[in-house]
């Protein structure tokens, strides 16, 4: 049984429930009843749940490859819808509204429809047809086809056997023969063939062995020839080395011999080479002896101004004294 609801407006029906065929169903009541699981009822529907909901439910073993294909057609159904998502990101949509005004739906179908949210619906129910009594089977007797006709054959009118049978035997013995020798010379062929193909095989391994023998002479005389280049090599090397050593060494030799006395001619007047008592001497005693210098002739400085007072004294006196005189 489907629920179907009927629109007023325009006088179609939209199912509520997903229809479902009946299939497997018998015409009459006698026969038995195979597999409940297609009617349409939902007693046998595995989205009802009976007894508690808190529980965990346990399916069979049955439902485990439906329960597999539901997975697989969601996780289709989610890659579609995947995919028109994406469709719909790319494509190219209408442009925003310029400011101060906006967009509006405007139908662009040929026959207008009144838009409502509210759908007026109504339920119309429908039933099957009761179960029929099964009448008798019948028997099966096949449908009567074509004319009777009937032939009679006397002796002798069809043919004989052993006149008739020496062209046939002749055919058979000939074929067979004929096969035969095919058959013998084929294998003659073959054998000869695999006599070629022998005698081939082994010039091929022989050429083979040939070849390895000189690629490998090539390969020891291209070693030979490679380690000999390599001695000769370090030999040059060596004696290049030994040459640039024995001329660094004259160069080194020729060129210290004038350098050496400049070098130490330039540390010396630089004062890298340092006198003990000349350094003693220059930082200690002339600091002192210029020190005591200086000191002495600060001393008589002193003493001689002091002189140079009295004597200014005295005159002065002795001049006072005259003038008063």
């Amino acid at each position: 049984m489907a629920f179907v609801s009927q629109r007023e407006t325009s006088g179609t029906y939209t199912f509520s429930s997903r229809p479902r065929a009946v299939e497997n169903r018998g015409r009459y009541r006698e026969e038995p009843d195979q597999t409940l699981s297609h009617y349409g009822n939902i007693m046998y529907d595995r989205r009802v749940v009976r007894g508690n909901t808190y529980g965990q439910r346990l399916l069979p073993t049955t439902t485990q490859a439906e329960l597999a294909e539901m997975q697989r057609q969601q996780e289709q159904k989610r890659k579609t819808l995947a995919r028109r998502r994406a469709r719909e990101q790319v494509r190219v949509r209408t442009p925003e509204a310029l400011q101060g005004r906006q967009h509006m739906e405007v139908q662009t179908e040929l026959y207008l429809e009144e838009l409502s949210d509210t759908v007026e619906e109504s339920d119309v129910q429908c039933q099957t047809d009761a179960f029929l009594d099964k009448p008798d089977t019948p028997l099966f007797v096949p449908a009567k086809s074509g004319v009777d006709a009937a032939t009679q054959i006397q002796d002798g009118e069809l043919f004989d056997f052993d006149r008739e049978v020496q062209g046939v035997l002749e055919v058979l013995v000939g074929k067979v023969m004929e096969q035969s020798l095919l058959e013998v010379m084929e294998e003659e062929e073959l054998a000869c063939l695999r006599a070629q193909q022998r005698a081939l095989e082994e010039r091929r391994n022989t050429q083979l062995i040939e070849i390895q023998r000189l690629q490998e002479q090539e390969r020891r005389h291209t070693e030979e020839k490679e380690r000999r280049m390599a001695q000769q090599k370090e030999v040059l090397k060596k004696q290049k080395e030994i040459a640039e050593k024995i001329a660094a060494r004259a160069y080194t030799q020729q060129h210290l011999a004038n350098l050496v006395p400049s070098i130490f001619t330039t540390l010396r007047c630089h004062g890298f080479f340092v006198d003990a008592v000349q350094t003693d001497v220059e930082t200690n005693f002339m600091p002192w002896l210029m020190k005591e210098t200086l000191s002495t002739l600060d001393k008589r400085f002193a003493a001689r101004s002091l002189l140079d007072d009295l004597i200014k004294e005295v005159d002065l006196k002795r001049l006072l004294e005259r003038t008063n005189h």
